[in-house]
């Protein structure tokens, strides 16, 4: 009875422990199921793909048939071929070298000098210059004063007629 007392509060423990044999089946019959849903996974994507291939629609003997595999998109001529087959727009086929190239180009553009508007005179500065600006001339006010007096004077004009 003082045995059960001792081991009743929190200092007590489990006193029998997992067999080996357990474990290892365990992980035996898990090794065993894995494979075996390989291989119904394999089975089901075969008898789908020839399945589709069966049912798949003839080609028009009027259309060339394609000389490489279109999936890819990383040979030149594949990239040659999806151009001038498909018609704008297209899907991404480099996405993270397409939007490095568009920041690389608005970071190029954010810290150059160049032209907005050739015609009208319009020219991009670099921020950084822009703020030095800024900061000698100030920003520009435009006087409220003046322009609603001369609104209001306008107005009066045109009630008297």
């Amino acid at each position: 009875m003082t045995e059960h007392t001792q081991h009743n509060g929190n200092g007590g423990y489990e006193r029998e422990d997992l067999g080996a044999k357990t474990v290892f089946g365990f992980l035996i019959g898990l090794a065993i199921l894995g494979i075996i849903v390989y291989f119904v996974v394999i089975a089901t994507y075969r008898g789908l793909d020839s399945r589709e291939r069966a049912h798949q629609a003839p080609q028009n003997p009027l259309k060339p048939a394609a000389e490489t595999d279109t999936r890819d998109v990383e040979a030149p001529k594949v990239a040659r071929q999806i151009e001038r087959t498909f018609p704008e727009p297209r899907l991404e086929t480099d996405e993270r070298g397409e939007l490095n190239d568009f920041r690389m180009h608005e970071e190029e553009q954010l810290n150059s000098y160049g032209w907005v508007d050739q015609k009208a005179g319009a020219v991009h500065i670099p921020i950084e210059r822009a703020m030095q600006l800024v900061a000698q001339r100030g920003l520009p006010v435009i006087p409220t004063g003046n322009a609603t007096a001369a609104a209001s004077k306008g107005a009066g004009k045109n009630g008297r007629r």
